[in-house]
């Protein structure tokens, strides 16, 4: 039973809870039945079939024993969709395109099979695809990315730059994604309770590439850009070193303080290529710090934006979707706490208090005058599922993405 008056978060853990003792079953179809009056049966149509579509996908599983086939179809009755639920349909596919990718393990989802898979993905729906390599890289001058990959032998690491074309589009609109396939932290060695899923540090590029494949899906008059930095952080004879100074791709110069803060080096360059096609907007996805995790746990997601207007459609988007944010400031004084003796700007600072605060201020050199939303992404995994998810790598990010893009084209639900 669902309580009008709870927010849509809560109303989508409710479904949630209730469809996965359905769900443990794995079976093939499920049936679902609505009631109430004419309103309310739409809103619970509209999160039980979200809800059951995007917990019926199989994640990647290497057991000897089979984890049963995925949810195939979905029997509603009490309410008839004149759309055929399609605008949730697609995004709970771009959710479990996240998920898929964010769950693999590092042997299978390096560099070079990451970008195969995107790769196939554009060809597969029609987006248009550019490899920006290391050799490319090198030759613009892409120091701060470059930092970080050469601490791989294989040399695979690129920015993927991948652009979906609605019909007329409204607005030219850029998303941007950490994709560090496994992250070690370099020379500043990360624990082994630290390093233990790392794999996971390229969730911000799945959830980019999820929020494109659900905009496609619902063919929304929207140009998309999307940025995908993946590399791997390396401990490696060739890797970076705290005290070296290397120059952006925007001639910013960075003394490195940090190896382990690889994150804002790859976003720096990827942003800066972002902001040259002049995008109405930019928003970026990164699991970005831990800091963000002490401030906000695993439940929500934090966010900044260039201006307030911007930081109350996103906390609005969240609202509305159920994967909520919480906009943090980040005003200029905090600069002073990257100050360097010998270059332009400090990578990050020793000290790591409000290191999320910090990351944003570095980060806002590479995007220039460009309206910009950053998202820290402490919510990627929780523990038992969040919100409509059911499993612990959550996938946040998409549902708010595609509603945030859906308020900006004013096609809001």
């Amino acid at each position: 039973m669902l309580d009008a008056g709870n927010t849509p978060f809560e109303q989508l853990t409710v479904v949630r809870k209730a469809a996965q003792l359905l769900l443990a079953e794995k079976p093939e179809s499920l049936a679902i039945g609505v009631f109430g009056t004419a309103v309310q049966r739409q809103r619970a149509a509209e999160m039980a079939v979200y809800a059951a579509w995007i917990n019926g996908a199989r994640l990647p599983q290497r057991k000897k024993e089979a984890s049963g086939a995925a949810l195939r179809s979905i029997r509603l009755f009490g309410h008839r969709s004149a759309n055929g639920f399609c605008p949730r349909l697609a995004v709970a596919g771009g959710n479990a395109l996240c998920r898929e990718l964010t769950v693999l393990p590092p042997n299978e989802l390096n560099p070079a099979h990451y970008r195969a898979r995107v790769r196939r993905l554009a060809r597969e729906h029609g987006w248009r695809h550019e490899d920006y390599d290391v050799k490319r890289l090198r030759k613009m001058g892409a120091g701060a990315f470059l930092a970080v990959a050469q601490g791989s032998a294989d040399g695979d690491a690129a920015i993927v730059h991948l652009t979906y074309r609605g019909r007329r589009p409204r607005k030219r609109i850029a998303l941007v994604g950490k994709g560090i396939c496994f992250d070690t932290g370099g020379h500043n060695l990360k624990s082994a309770r630290y390093m233990h899923g790392m794999h996971e540090d390229m969730n911000g590029s799945a959830v980019a590439l999820g929020i494109l494949l659900a905009a496609s899906e619902l063919g929304l008059p929207v140009e998309l850009d999307c940025w995908m930095a993946i590399a791997q952080n390396h401990l490696s004879p060739r890797a970076y070193k705290q005290n070296e100074v290397v120059t952006a791709l925007n001639g910013t110069t960075i003394e490195i303080v940090h190896t382990d803060a690889e994150g804002r080096m790859v976003l720096a360059d990827t942003l800066a290529l972002a902001a040259r096609a002049k995008p109405a907007l930019i928003v970026d996805f990164a699991t970005l710090t831990g800091s963000m995790h002490v401030a906000l746990g695993d439940r929500y997601s934090g966010v900044f934006a260039t201006d307030e207007d911007l930081a109350r459609r996103a906390v609005a988007a969240g609202r509305a979707s159920g994967e909520r944010v919480c906009a943090f400031p980040f005003d200029a004084d905090y600069d002073a706490a990257l100050d360097s003796q010998i270059a332009d700007v400090k990578q990050c600072s020793m000290e790591g208090q409000a290191d999320h605060i910090l990351a944003t201020r570095f980060l806002k050199r590479f995007v220039g005058d460009t309206p910009w939303i950053h998202m820290d992404l402490s919510g990627s995994s929780c523990k038992g599922g969040l919100g409509a998810v059911g499993t612990d790598v959550t996938g946040f990010g998409v549902a708010w993405g595609v509603e945030l893009l859906q308020a900006l084209l004013g096609r809001a639900r």
